[in-house]
């Protein structure tokens, strides 16, 4: 930033300057401008995105929002979470909106951290988590990351006094890593109140049935766990941004006060509403996942690349020297995701996509290594 000093970008915080800003997974657009490809024979497989598209119902409620798009959207989502409310079992003044739930992260960075406070993720963990700490001037602690997930014994010692905010992603992004739900229930009854714990859900529906769990049925026994959730993944909503945090109402309320007015856009709405009816669907996104995930694993296998252990609809890869077949991928018009930002130089992520797609991409990485 040389020469802000002398001007008005040189007043900004000095956190904020030093802030490295997320970087999301290539447009299929771009990567066309880029080396002259046609859009429609670019694979995307970077951004964990339901490769089904959004649920119908979903689609045909937002298109029907459309009409009334001169008004601003109900700003405390009565429909959607008197929706959630009666699916979850929780009460409405239990849930928050978000526009994605990247929304509901950066609330509680800006309701609970600043600038003499920390906050504690793990190391491989959700890029936002850090930047989130960072925007509000607060220090970030990441521990040492345990076979490529959370150190869960360890994020507990790393807490200190000043500490407001601990971080967990279960299933993990971007490794896939997974813990038992009886370990961070046991990991909760030793956190202190004082500290909220923010269990970040955006994969929970790609588990299997016999590993999921009724976290929200945990909030009346701990006042400081928040939960946020997603529709951008398994319901195939992430084009119009909409997710949700689940707590305890005073925390609730509290996120509240610094959410943006209309945060959630009608269409989002809408569309949200729906998908929560879609069963068939749904039900439908798990089963592709389940069979894309075999189909990638089988091919990365015969091709002798090693892969970490996934829940969520994506894996990583270890090619090697990624950034070389990362580039090389690109000129074959298959987008992945590369991770070195995350601390893992020798991983690509892969999402799992239709079938077609995932054979694409295995055929060209083979061309590649």
């Amino acid at each position: 930033m040389r020469g802000c000093e002398s001007t008005c970008v040189g007043l900004a915080p000095a956190h904020v300057r030093a802030i490295a800003p997320y970087l999301p997974g290539k447009p299929i657009s771009e990567l066309a401008r880029e080396l002259g490809l046609n859009e429609a024979d670019i694979v995307k497989l970077a951004s964990n995105e339901n490769p089904l598209g959004p649920s119908p119902r979903a689609l045909e409620a937002a298109q029907d929002a459309l009409h009334d798009m001169a008004l601003y959207p109900d700003g405390a989502g009565f429909a959607l979470k008197a929706k959630l409310s009666a699916k979850l079992g929780v009460s409405a003044d239990q849930i928050v909106l978000g526009n994605g739930s990247n929304d509901v992260l950066d609330m509680v960075a800006r309701a609970f951290l600043m600038a003499g406070t920390s906050s504690v993720y793990s190391q491989h963990a959700f890029a936002v988590y850090p930047i989130a700490t960072q925007t509000a001037g607060a220090q970030g602690i990441a521990v040492q990351a345990k076979h490529y997930g959370h150190d869960l014994a360890a994020m507990r010692m790393a807490i200190r006094d000043d500490t407001r905010v601990l971080w967990i992603a279960n299933p993990n992004n971007p490794t896939g890593t997974f813990l038992p739900w009886h370990e961070i229930e046991a990991f909760l009854k030793e956190v202190p109140r004082r500290v909220l714990v923010v269990l970040d859900e955006a994969y929970g529906e790609y588990l299997p049935h016999a590993e999921r769990c009724d976290t929200a049925a945990w909030l009346a026994r701990f006042p400081n766990l928040l939960i946020s959730r997603t529709f951008s993944k398994a319901y195939g909503l992430a084009g119009l941004r909409v997710g949700y945090g689940l707590g305890n109402s005073a925390v609730i309320d509290l996120l509240n006060r610094v959410r943006h007015p209309f945060n959630v856009n009608a269409p989002a709405l809408a569309a949200a509403e729906a998908a929560l009816d879609d069963d068939a669907f749904l039900a439908r996104s798990y089963a592709l996942n389940t069979s894309g995930m075999g189909q990638l694993l089988g091919g990365l296998a015969r091709l002798g690349i090693e892969t970490v252990p996934s829940k969520g609809n994506f894996l990583l890869a270890r090619v090697g020297d990624a950034t070389r077949i990362n580039a090389e991928l690109l000129k074959r018009g298959v987008i992945v995701r590369p991770v070195a930002n995350y601390g893992l130089p020798e991983f690509l992520r892969v999402s799992v996509g239709l079938a077609g797609q995932n054979a694409r991409f295995l055929d060209a990485l083979k061309d590649c290594l």
